[in-house]
């Protein structure tokens, strides 16, 4: 995948003086007083904001936050709270500007402003021609890193890619591309994909496509349920959707077909309800009752797991293999989280879920890639091409 790097840019001086235009996600949860709950996407921004001031740049940073209706500013969809987190992170003061789309306001080199929720601006979402041109004129060099909104082609996401004098990728969106490159344009083998969540009809073109290039592909959750059926085995009154039981077929079969396979479970934890005070009981995959529900994979089949992933040279890694929230149904999750850790191999993990649990189980450290973006990283896994990355490319 070609593009510019904006560490390029700034490495070679053109960036001194000019006035760069950052698109961030700076998408953070707020309680109901406005306040920051976590910041982590603020603090993921930082590199790319400092390496623009460190050029000597003047900056303009902008974001969305939440969803508001274009043209009908409300105080709760404001980025106030966000320019004075980044106030403090930077430890200097980041104006906030409002209306800021017809210019008209000032910014020196050295200086950073942030520009109010662009998704105010009548036009962004539907990426109107005539934003684009207007944003492409308030600067000479556009950095888009922003990967949580690389699947949306916005006018400050693409637009104005196509507008500005300069496109390129800021440090979050060029680690991401290139460890999606890494991942799956040319993997060390074996591939393995493990892919978990409650639904195959949300993920089945993510299955087809990893289908047909992965080595190992790893099922869990509601979805290792459906392929337990498909495979003709009962699984009680787990979550499962009967209706999907062909397409989980076929994606066994492509499998096959390459000499892959989709390993299913030979035991798991059942119960008879969802909750912490559930009563769970470990059995074979043969032996589940009429009434029971499949909420984890069993120590046998963890062990399975862990093995395969020992063995492989590439990890992709979205979704849990059980309710791993609840601690008696958290084992195969674990498990796959240590043998992943402990793996020799490439490690990419995203999704929201995916998170959750790397972070539960503490692993940060050991996964060698965390993607930020969770639609934008199951798109990738689909095998699209991602509109960030298409018109970067094309700019490049």
């Amino acid at each position: 995948m070609k593009f510019l790097r904006f560490s390029d840019i700034c490495a070679s001086g053109q960036a001194a003086g000019k006035r760069v235009f950052i698109r961030a996600d700076l998408n953070v949860p707020q309680d109901d007083e406005g306040n920051i709950t976590e910041d982590t996407r603020i603090r993921a921004s930082l590199p790319a904001i400092q390496m623009a001031l460190g050029a000597g740049a003047a900056v303009m940073v902008t974001s969305h936050l939440g969803r508001p209706t274009e043209g009908e500013p409300r105080p709760e969809d404001s980025l106030a709270p966000v320019a004075k987190r980044l106030s403090k992170l930077l430890g200097r003061e980041v104006p906030l500007i409002t209306d800021w789309v017809e210019g008209g306001f000032e910014v020196k080199p050295g200086e950073v402003v942030l520009l109010e929720n662009c998704r105010l601006n009548k036009g962004e979402k539907k990426n109107s021609p005539e934003l684009a041109a207007k944003l492409g004129k308030l600067c000479d060099i556009f950095v888009h890193d922003a990967f949580g909104t690389a699947h949306r082609a916005e006018a400050t996401t693409y637009g104005i890619a196509e507008t500005a004098p300069i496109a390129c990728a800021g440090p979050l969106l060029a680690a991401e591309m290139d460890a999606i490159s890494k991942a799956l344009e040319n993997p060390r083998r074996p591939l393995v994909a493990i892919v978990g969540g409650s639904k195959v009809s949300t993920k089945l073109s993510i299955l087809k496509t990893l289908a047909s290039r992965v080595d190992q592909l790893i099922v869990g959750g509601g979805i290792a349920n459906t392929f337990l059926l498909a495979a003709g085995k009962r699984i009680g009154d787990s979550l499962a959707e009967p209706e999907m039981v062909r397409e989980a077929q076929q994606v066994m079969d492509i499998m096959k077909e390459r000499g892959a396979e989709v390993p299913l479970p030979v035991d798991v934890v059942v119960a008879d309800e969802v909750s912490a005070l559930a009563r769970a009981n470990r059995v074979s995959v043969d032996e589940v009752g009429p009434h029971d529900r499949i909420l984890d994979v069993g120590p046998k089949t963890s062990a399975k797991l862990a093995e395969i992933i020992a063995h492989a040279g590439t990890i992709v890694w979205n979704g849990p293999v059980g309710v791993f929230e609840i601690p008696q149904f958290a084992g195969g999750t674990k498990m796959m989280a240590s043998a992943i850790a402990h793996s020799e191999a490439f490690s990419i993990a995203g999704g929201g879920d995916t998170l959750a649990a790397i972070a539960k189980f503490h692993i940060e450290d050991d996964v060698d890639y965390i993607s930020t973006g969770g639609g934008a990283f199951l798109e990738v896994l689909e095998g699209k091409t991602l509109p960030a990355f298409e018109v970067l490319a094309k700019r490049a």
